[in-house]
């Protein structure tokens, strides 16, 4: 029996299931849900998710704690959830890397399998990437600054967040396209990067986007994106395929999994109910602020075959780059 829930949020549910493949009922859960996530209180991960366990209290379970559980790179959360109860009380938010770069990045450290360890429900939001210099730097352009690079001697260093990040195999690819002799300084986090590139220490930063717009145009200049489109905050930076790099564009993505073996109902109903909280205005303008974008996956079945696609892709982009990890 489906348990009794609100008239509004037994709409939405409903209509959602009306479009799902096989017409599969949604079904909420009646006991209290866990949201697990794989880094510390604070980040962008928690902040996400607690914005999240709010508009899904209610609609999904009666109640959603977010259950921080850091350590080994975000694995063990992953690695949790793989093993937990299999009755919709315990769900994953985690990075898309997670799932598409570190299998391959880290083959005998990952030991879960995304498409049938769990169940890809939806994404949650969206997120660009941006490549970042000094702004007492001469280059005021990517072409200026690879330029730039060339004419030093020796390799040019830069830095990403964490080797093996998606940063990191942007400009491993990028550098490649351009030409360039780069060295890269791998950092833990993008925040100590940053404060280097505004202290001239970089010459180039490539991270999240959130963590250095807010310093352009005052400690650093932000010269490229990797989003699709150009980013409304930043209408005269371009984006790396207007550049002339589409192969390098790149967004991350949160997204929500359940453990392998949920029955189908439960899965349409939190796919549903996150689909309606990610249309909620305060929602959506509290991941404005942290310049995320709310976005869903059509259904479980349109996550799962991106996480397949993104990991088959990442796959031949690591190597292709000849990182080595584990050598």
């Amino acid at each position: 029996m489906t348990p009794a829930i609100g008239r509004r949020a037994a709409f939405a549910l409903g209509a959602a299931a009306l479009t799902l493949p096989g017409l599969v009922q949604a079904q909420t859960v009646r006991r209290n849900a866990r949201l697990v996530i794989g880094f510390p209180p604070g980040g962008s991960s928690d902040v996400v998710a607690r914005l999240y366990a709010e508009k899904l209290r209610g609609t999904y379970a009666p109640s959603i704690v977010v259950d921080g559980r850091p350590g080994a790179a975000g694995r063990i959360a992953v690695e949790h959830v793989r093993d937990a109860e299999k009755d919709g009380t315990v769900f994953l938010q985690t990075p898309a890397s997670m799932l598409t770069v570190q299998p391959h990045v880290f083959p005998r450290e990952v030991r879960y399998d995304a498409l049938t360890d769990l169940i890809p429900v939806s994404t949650v939001c969206t997120f660009p990437f941006a490549l970042s210099v000094p702004m007492n730097h001469p280059a005021r352009t990517l072409a200026e600054w690879a330029a730039w690079s060339r004419a030093q001697s020796g390799e040019t260093p830069w830095a990403s967040p964490a080797a093996g990040s998606v940063p990191h195999f942007i400009g491993i690819m990028l550098g490649r396209r351009l030409g360039l002799r780069l060295e890269h300084v791998p950092y833990r986090g993008g925040a100590p990067a940053v404060q280097d590139v505004i202290g001239g220490r970089l010459p180039l930063f490539i991270g999240v986007l959130s963590e250095v717009l807010p310093q352009h145009g005052t400690g650093l200049r932000i010269i490229a994106v990797t989003s699709d489109s150009r980013f409304s905050k930043l209408p005269d930076v371009p984006t790396l395929a207007e550049l002339g790099y589409p192969e390098q564009s790149a967004e991350e993505w949160f997204g929500a999994l359940l453990p392998a073996g949920t029955p189908a109902p439960v899965v349409q109903g939190l796919h549903a109910a996150i689909r309606s909280a990610a249309a909620q205005p305060d929602l959506v303008e509290a991941l404005g602020r942290l310049e995320f974008l709310p976005t869903t996956s059509d259904s479980p079945q349109a996550f799962a075959d991106r996480i397949r696609r993104e990991r088959d892709l990442w796959g031949v982009v690591v190597r292709e780059s000849g990182f080595r990890p584990e050598g």
